[in-house]
C-alpha cells in the first residue's frame, strides 16, 4: 500500500518519499481525506453541468464566477476558502498548487470599478488565512512558498483632500509581482507597486512596500534588504 501510493504521489511530485515514520494507518486515513476532496470536486462540477478534473475541494469553500477561473491539473482548495473571480482578466492557479483553509483570493470587491487579474503559478503552495485581492493585478510565480496568514492588495485608497470622505477620492492601482521560487513567511504584507524578484525569502511578520531584485533576503516594519542570497558557481551556470 506504501509503495502504491508513494507511486501515484510522485505522478505530481516526481522527488516525493514518505518518511520512515508514515505508518500504513496514517496513509490509510491520507487517502481518505484526498479521496473526499475529489468526490466534493467531482460533485461541484457535475451538479452544474460542467466537466470534472483533478481538482481536490476541501468543505465549505465558495465560488463566485467560476466561469472566470483557471484551474490547473492537481489543484488543492481546502476548508472554508472563498474564491471570487470578478474580474476583467481570469483567475488562474497552476498545476500542483494548493490553497489553505479559510482564504479569500478575490479579483475584485467592487461591483463598480471591477479589478483585473490574479494568476497563481505551478507548485505553488499558500498557507491558510491568505487574503488576497486582484484589483491592479496579483502574479506570484511558480515554486513558491508560503505561509499563513499573506495579505497582497494591489490597490491604494486616495486620501489628499480632507474634506472628502476617503472612500469617495477613488483608488490607485499598480500591481504587484511576486517572482517565482520565493519563500514568504508568514504574517507577511506586500504592498501595491510592489515586484519581488525570483529567489527571494521574505521574514515573517514584514511589510514590503517597496521593489527588491531577484535573490533578496527581507524583512522588518517596513521592509528592508537584510543582505542577498550568494549563487553557486554551478547555479551560476545553471541560470546563463
Amino acid at each position: 500500500m506504501k509503495n502504491l501510493i508513494e507511486k501515484l504521489i510522485r505522478l505530481r511530485n516526481p522527488q516525493f518519499e514518505f518518511d520512515q515514520f508514515v505508518t500504513t494507518s496514517i496513509i490509510m486515513e491520507l487517502v481518505l481525506d484526498k479521496s473526499r476532496m475529489l468526490i466534493r470536486s467531482i460533485m461541484y462540477h457535475l451538479f452544474r453541468f460542467k466537466k470534472p478534473g483533478l481538482y481536490f475541494f476541501g468543505r465549505g469553500i465558495k465560488f463566485f464566477h467560476y466561469r472566470n477561473i483557471r484551474l490547473g491539473k492537481w489543484v488543492k482548495i481546502d476548508d472554508y476558502t472563498f474564491i471570487s473571480a470578478l474580474g476583467t482578466g481570469a483567475l488562474t492557479i497552476g498545476n500542483n498548487s494548493g490553497i489553505g483553509a479559510h482564504s479569500r483570493i478575490e479579483i475584485s470587491q467592487s461591483f463598480n470599478n471591477i479589478g483585473k487579474f490574479i494568476k497563481i503559478g505551478n507548485n505553488v503552495g499558500i498557507g491558510p488565512y491568505a487574503s488576497l485581492g486582484g484589483a491592479g493585478g496579483l502574479e506570484i510565480g511558480d515554486e513558491c512558498i508560503i505561509g499563513p496568514y499573506l495579505s497582497c492588495h494591489p490597490e491604494n485608497h486616495n486620501s489628499t483632500d480632507p474634506h472628502i470622505a476617503i472612500r469617495h477620492q477613488g483608488v490607485t492601482r499598480k500591481g504587484i509581482k511576486i517572482g517565482s521560487n520565493c519563500w514568504i513567511g508568514a504574517k507577511v504584507t506586500i504592498l501595491d507597486g510592489v515586484e519581488i524578484g525570483s529567489g527571494s525569502i521574505i521574514a515573517a511578520g514584514a511589510v514590503v512596500k517597496d521593489s527588491y531584485p531577484r535573490n533578496s533576503i527581507i524583512g522588518g516594519v517596513p521592509a528592508r534588504l537584510i543582505k542577498s542570497r550568494k549563487m553557486s558557481k554551478s547555479n551560476k551556470t545553471q541560470a546563463a
